[in-house]
């Protein structure tokens, strides 16, 4: 399978291990066997028909910070250049979510569709700004688009809902999708001041660069469109999304909290309409998970509310969601 892969962080420098530990199981197991032929990141790329070697991929990052010292060949390609001018069978697309207007990333997936090519994306920006559009771009070119990486990283949230509770009528659902506010809110229910509970994720790297996709909420809002537009088949954006993040919580709201014998989480919640905002939680309900653990509970017609609770980040996490995305596409093909 050829594989053209967008950006190359910590995300997908897991996957590419990946693909080299488990290139053997990969095979024998699935019949898959990934072959990456263009890679680019922010200053370069690498670029070879036959297949580029994944431990060497991982070395020359780790030794230049960029992949164009690879090679020589092809190695200042832009990603429009190279989906213009190579074919592929996928597309994982994994550069940094941009709210403002998705790119680089929506001019990558779209180009790709347009090309007949399958797209996973962990790329929250396209999704969170078009999704609808985007959906029927894929059903348009007859391509797969996958994207359960871009709620909940390694857990399976979006897989889930839609198939484990498929005959199930799901009526509302609320959860914690952003493991860096709830580490810091958790941090300030032991008594750290925001700033201080700010600083101590910065120091562990919990923190975007941007911080503001985390504190005013945004990335929770991204998922927010994703889970429902898939799940409740919504056609909702971003600017659908009633959105408060946590810069002004304060050490007297997460008191006021401990005295109902609640904690305060920033929760994203569809109900009869979209939000995200602090709210107090009850102690004992299965919501109220500390650290940086994301969860959600969905309520559906006749099964009552199921809560699925995991680590919601992380490099090798998100990019086994991304594994198990090729691994359906794989199996899609085979039926053909």
């Amino acid at each position: 399978m050829k594989i053209i892969l967008c950006g190359f962080g910590v995300v997908a420098q897991s996957l590419v291990k990946l693909f080299e530990s488990r290139k053997d199981e990969l095979y024998a197991k699935y019949g898959l066997k990934p072959r990456l032929i263009a890679v680019f990141d922010s200053k370069g790329s690498a670029v070879d028909q036959s297949g580029l070697k994944f431990n060497k991929l991982v070395e020359i990052k780790k030794k230049y910070g960029t992949v164009k010292n690879y090679s020589k060949e092809n190695n200042a390609m832009t990603g429009f250049e190279i989906l213009k001018n190579f074919d592929a069978d996928v597309l994982i697309e994994t550069t940094a979510s941009n709210y403002k207007d998705a790119e680089p990333g929506m001019t990558h997936i779209t180009t790709a569709m347009k090309k007949g090519m399958h797209v996973i994306s962990v790329n929250k920006g396209p999704l969170a700004l078009a999704f609808p559009s985007l959906m029927e771009l894929a059903t348009y070119n007859q391509v797969m688009f996958k994207f359960s990486g871009t709620v909940g990283g390694g857990t399976p949230i979006l897989d889930y809902a839609k198939n484990s509770l498929s005959g199930e009528k799901i009526t509302s659902f609320a959860g914690i999708l952003n493991g860096t506010t709830n580490y810091i809110l958790s941090n300030m229910a032991t008594g750290l001041s925001f700033e201080e509970a700010l600083k101590d994720a910065k120091d562990k790297g919990y923190v975007e660069a941007d911080e503001s996709l985390d504190l005013d909420g945004l990335d929770a809002a991204a998922k927010l469109v994703i889970l429902a537009n898939w799940i409740m088949g919504m056609k909702v954006t971003m600017p659908d999304i009633k959105c408060t993040g946590i810069r002004k919580v304060t050490i007297e709201d997460i008191k006021k909290a401990e005295k109902n014998n609640s904690v305060l989480k920033l929760v994203a919640s569809c109900d009869n309409e979209l939000v995200v905002s602090p709210k107090e939680i009850p102690k004992e309900d299965p919501l109220g998970v500390n650290g940086t653990l994301n969860a959600i509970a969905f309520t559906s017609e006749h099964s009552g509310t199921q809560t699925i609770i995991g680590k919601g980040a992380g490099g090798t996490e998100t990019a086994s969601s991304i594994l198990r995305d090729l691994l359906d596409i794989r199996q899609e093909i085979a039926k053909k």
